[in-house]
């Protein structure tokens, strides 16, 4: 017990962070009014409140106990992500042709959520072990691999635009580790010609790299005449078209206007995947235009805290935290307003999920903790 009070004790209480808790706290309640006002049933609002509720105890845990503390259990982490998602490959529960979700009865879970958590916590330790080696191909080799096996796992679900975001976050961890410029150039070298070689691959008609549903939404994404893709993009055109009637002030959440988009059913699963176009929809240029500055805000606000960070570890999550916001939000909003082929990511805060939500409040904790024991500025 008295650890724990000279542990608070040294925390620097002036610089926590409030501006985040708000923005926040700001993103979440747009998101659980625009969730109400997406569906006719009121489930799915009251579970995204008990999730904000759970989310905010869960954030002053994760705040109060030191981030330095949390790291020791890296390897724990590592190895649980691990199992949930072979449990999800054993056991999991299908939805919609993918088998992402763990059937707790009075919750499902979604591992995929948790591993984007877990990899950043897991791989800023990891680099910080090894900080004066990372340039050697045991670290950076170890470090691939170890990635891989969950990378792996999440692909067979399948997920691809997880595979993407957690792909794309962990080369931005690894860069802002200190990764040499050579190795990075060479690694470039190689990626690109084959990822262009990849690309003409998947193109092709009886391609077996990915899961035809996923090809069908890239062709349907530029070619109009193919009509079983365009069947599959239809809620792409839908979603522009509900933004756009939003106008500037929009029509009103929980309207029932009878040229609402989402009042006719156009959108399947709107609460999900799918929120900004309800945001755009009802709220117009004016809501969503609030929603993209939000998570902007909070963005901004990892960087700044990454940047005072104590440590490498420190700033590795923060900012790993803050990138992973910043993909997924394009995603995700890029799919709805169709600049990006369709995917399914949920928009962080907004989205409906408790496992987002809440692994999204936990880690929100740990970089205010970081925060609490910034470096000071002279």
């Amino acid at each position: 017990m008295a650890r724990i009070f000279e542990t608070l004790k040294s925390y620097k209480f002036r610089h926590f962070n409030i501006r985040l808790l708000i923005w926040v706290c700001a993103l979440t309640v747009i998101g659980i009014l625009a969730i109400a006002s997406a569906t006719d049933s009121d489930i799915y609002e009251k579970k995204q409140i008990m999730g904000f509720a759970m989310g905010l105890f869960i954030m002053v845990i994760a705040c109060l106990v030191s981030y330095k503390f949390i790291l020791k259990f890296s390897w724990a982490f590592y190895f649980l992500n691990l199992i949930l998602l072979i449990w999800v490959k054993v056991a999991g529960a299908n939805k919609m042709g993918a088998t992402r979700w763990i059937d707790l009865g009075f919750i499902q879970l979604q591992p995929s959520e948790f591993t984007k958590i877990f990899l950043i916590l897991f791989f800023a330790r990891y680099l910080c072990k090894y900080k004066d080696r990372l340039n050697t191909l045991p670290v950076i080799g170890g470090a691939v691999v170890l990635f891989a096996i969950p990378l792996a796992l999440v692909l067979k679900q399948p997920d691809l635009s997880t595979s993407i975001v957690i792909s794309l976050t962990f080369c931005a961890i690894m860069y802002m580790a200190g990764l040499s410029y050579k190795i990075i150039g060479g690694v470039l070298a190689v990626a690109v010609p084959v990822a262009v070689v990849l690309i003409y691959l998947i193109m092709q008609p009886n391609q077996k790299i990915i899961e035809e549903y996923q090809y069908n939404r890239i062709i349907g994404f530029y070619d109009e005449n193919n009509e079983v893709a365009e069947r599959i993009n239809y809620q792409q055109k839908n979603s522009v078209m509900a933004i756009g009637s939003g106008g500037l002030w929009g029509k009103g959440l929980n309207n029932n206007t009878t040229t609402s988009v989402k009042n006719g059913n156009y959108i399947s699963e709107p609460q999900t995947d799918f929120i900004f176009c309800i945001v755009g929809e009802e709220l117009g240029f004016v809501g969503a235009s609030a929603v993209i500055i939000l998570l902007l805000l909070i963005i901004l606000e990892c960087f700044y805290i990454g940047a005072n960070a104590p440590d490498m570890a420190g700033k590795l999550i923060a900012c790993g935290f803050g990138f992973l916001l910043a993909i997924q939000s394009f995603v995700n909003i890029g799919v709805v307003t169709r600049i990006i082929p369709n995917t399914g990511l949920p928009l962080p805060f907004v989205s409906y999920g408790l496992s987002s939500l809440l692994s999204l409040f936990a880690c929100i904790g740990v970089i205010l903790n970081i925060g609490l024991q910034r470096k000071e500025i002279i």
